[in-house]
């Protein structure tokens, strides 16, 4: 068993943990670069931590899923400002612009330099700013993870920043900042985060210290995810979310990810959708196609058994098998809304470069087995 795991230097979770946010900064830096979504008042509640300290800095808010023209913008207003760290309090997006633009402001060049398969995919030669990641919403798992997604809008297509140079030197979690998500967020996010902990358990690069978080990460979702979209005041079930996502990251990190992760970052690309739901449609298609491709070509592979243990997990039931887990996937995200991707504008007639680009994603390299072009076809179709 051969795996390599590195996350964030430092991780902290709990209710009210929000208060340390100064503390914290002072040790890193004294003029932070504060990357937020489009609601700069979510940051407020980090930003009061700093005032106390002495400390606040410029604030950059992120209206989309960052673009390589946001993390320009970004740079140079920190360099406007001198900044000296940068921290981000969001959701993914916040935190891919975070990490992205710590990165550039010690790494010369333009970022297309360090892009993968958009760009020229040169190592960083210099580590960050000090990142603070400051999740508010529970999904991603971005405040653990050593890359960045970005999207190129010439080109329109996701690509990644990828180094452990942006691994943040902070993670910094607090459900209480989660406790404002609408439920259409709470639904896309806590199903990416479902994502995250189904795909490094039956990924070929699956591990014991992979899959302790996941096994634990999937229990608290099968039984918090509906109840925090009934009732976004429910306390308990937004602190297990937020351990369920920090917990799909540190997995992935471990492990990698799979097909629905391949397929949602040219999806993204290509068309506005937000990808925790992308992700949720996919889910369910992928896990089936996979199954049926594993039972023709690699019956031996333990991913089969992986994939019942998923159905036992989500459903609690000891002899549930692999289909009565993607019929709990598929009646979840029917019940919580999430619309197919056609709503989105997806079209069959875009399943080719849509194929092309997915084959090339790096996600794809952790699937269990390698998918046919025909069987990726099948999963669009599926999730159309």
């Amino acid at each position: 068993m051969n795996f390599e795991f590195v996350t964030a230097s430092r991780i902290i979770f709990g209710p009210g943990t929000v208060c340390q946010a100064g503390v914290l900064a002072w040790s890193v830096g004294r003029i932070p670069l504060i990357v937020t979504g489009r609601s700069t008042a979510r940051a407020e509640p980090v930003r009061a931590a700093l005032r106390e300290k002495g400390l606040d800095g410029p604030v950059f808010p992120v209206g989309g899923e960052p673009t390589t023209d946001t993390v320009a913008r970004a740079v140079e207003a920190a360099r406007q400002n001198h900044c000296d760290m940068v921290i981000g309090v969001g959701g993914g997006s916040v935190m891919d612009a975070a990490k992205a633009a710590a990165a550039m402001l010690t790494n010369p060049g333009d970022i297309l330099d360090y892009l993968e398969i958009a760009g020229r995919g040169r190592p960083l030669a210099q580590p960050s700013l000090p990142v603070i990641a400051v999740p508010t919403t529970a999904g991603t798992g971005s405040e653990v993870t050593r890359n960045a997604v970005l999207t190129s809008p010439e080109l329109r297509i996701k690509v990644s920043l990828r180094s452990p140079y942006l691994l943040p030197h902070i993670a910094l979690i607090d459900p209480e900042l989660m406790m404002s998500m609408t439920p259409e967020v709470t639904a896309a996010t806590g199903l990416d985060a479902l994502s995250q902990l189904i795909e490094p358990f039956v990924s070929n690069k699956a591990n014991a210290m992979a899959d302790a978080f996941c096994r634990e990460g999937l229990r608290r979702i099968s039984r918090s995810l509906p109840r925090v979209c009934q009732n976004g005041d429910d306390e308990e079930a937004r602190e297990s979310m937020a351990l369920a996502a920090l917990m799909g990251g540190l997995a992935l990190a471990a492990a990698g990810l799979g097909a629905v992760h391949g397929f949602a970052s040219p999806i993204g690309g290509l068309f506005h959708a937000p990808h925790g739901a992308v992700c949720a449609r996919l889910l369910p298609a992928v896990m089936s196609v996979n199954i049926q491709a594993l039972k023709d070509r690699d019956v031996g592979s333990g991913a089969l058994a992986r994939y019942e243990e998923v159905a036992r997990l989500l459903t609690g039931e000891s002899r549930a098998a692999a289909r009565d887990g993607i019929e709990w996937i598929e009646r979840t995200v029917h019940a919580l809304g999430i619309p197919p991707l056609a709503q989105s504008g997806l079209a069959s007639s875009d399943f080719p470069v849509i194929i092309e680009r997915a084959a090339a994603a790096s996600s794809m390299r952790g699937n269990p087995i390698e998918l046919r072009p025909a069987e990726m076809r099948e999963i669009l179709t599926r999730a159309l």
